[in-house]
């Protein structure tokens, strides 16, 4: 990405110096969630700055202190930025988009995604490195992708999953010490703790496309290929920005053989199940007796007895590279 000429900067009302305007539109706010994943973050700060700065940005830093600051930052926000850093996990992610959603005074800006989180489900299905400072070189080379988002309910939003049931849990009741130690296996083992757990949850599911009322063992809405770690589990056609939701609900296997009827169905390796619903929306509506609890972008989102999940077709501003871009803007036949 590069600076706006004179003549590409867009007229602001009250506003005619664009010379300015120019100066306004060098200015980036940098983000980052000091914690996530290993603090690798802290140690190339400095690289990530330079990277940066050689771009002829003007950077304004500011490190996340608690769960909500980067969200109220961004909401609160007054200036103007040619676009904002994330530098964290997915929910460090989610909390930027949401705060940027809130913001009445100030326009969707792109947002450059670092992830130095723990499983960074939303950037490997972007294409984004998982190497911090090649990350950086993204945001400084790369294009803006107009990128599918998630509303749940009325006032918060997903960038990439919204889940209840088995499993769901587990990343924001894992220790983040124990993030940092064992990376994705720390997921793993606390999943096997939750097998103990199990528990099912009725639901009356409503979209134009599919309807039903059934026990659901785990449920999750998705804008993503890759989701807890694992690729293709939201099935093998999935378009960031085509402006519909994959829907996955499983209901409780009984024995072994419906267990192993799912995981081959999930992995691929089977065509159909009878304990597996999955189907594509852009608004779908979630009813259960009893509040369930739910998670957005890995990290609890509180327990709701109505959800109403609404995609949101290209709303998100994310930078990608420059061949990423060309490949998710390609016709579906042809991406590769």
């Amino acid at each position: 990405m590069t600076i706006p000429s004179r003549s590409e900067l867009p007229d602001v009302p009250g506003t005619k110096d664009k010379e300015n305007m120019r100066e306004t539109w060098k200015k980036v706010l940098f983000i980052f969630n000091p914690v996530s994943g290993k603090s690798q973050i802290r140690t190339d700060l400095v690289d990530i700055l330079e990277i940066l700065s050689a771009k002829d940005y003007v950077i304004t830093c500011y490190p996340t202190k608690c769960r909500g600051d980067a969200r109220n930052l961004v909401r609160s926000r007054k200036e103007d930025y040619v676009y904002v850093i994330c530098a964290g996990g997915d929910g460090t992610l989610d909390e930027v988009v949401s705060g940027m959603m809130e913001n009445p005074d100030k326009p969707f800006v792109p947002i450059g995604y670092i992830p130095s989180g723990t499983t960074n489900d939303f950037a490997n299905s972007l294409g984004i490195p998982s190497d911090i400072k090649e990350a950086a070189k993204v945001i400084a080379n790369g294009r803006t992708f107009l990128c599918d988002l998630g509303r749940f309910n009325k006032n918060d939003y997903f960038t990439y999953v919204a889940a209840f049931g088995i499993f769901t849990e587990t990343s924001y009741q894992t220790p983040q010490d124990l993030k940092n130690t064992l990376g994705h296996m720390a997921y793993v083992l606390q999943g096997v703790m939750d097998l103990g757990n199990i528990r099912t949850y009725h639901f009356r599911v409503e979209s134009a496309e599919f309807s039903a009322s059934e026990d659901f063992v785990f449920g999750m809405v998705t804008n993503s290929k890759t989701v807890g770690g694992f690729p293709d589990i939201t099935g093998s056609e999935v378009d960031m920005s085509d402006g519909l939701f994959e829907v996955t609900l499983i209901k409780m296997p009984q024995n072994i053989l419906e267990l192993n009827d799912i995981v081959q169905y999930l992995g691929g390796m089977a065509q159909t199940s009878d304990l597996v619903f999955r189907f594509k929306t852009s608004h779908l509506v979630l009813e259960s007796d009893e509040p369930v609890r739910w998670t957005r972008d890995g990290e609890f989102a509180g327990a709701f007895k109505r959800v109403e999940l609404t995609n949101l077709n290209k709303k998100l501003k994310i930078i990608v590279s420059a061949e990423k871009a060309r490949q998710l803007a390609a016709p579906a036949e042809n991406r590769q």
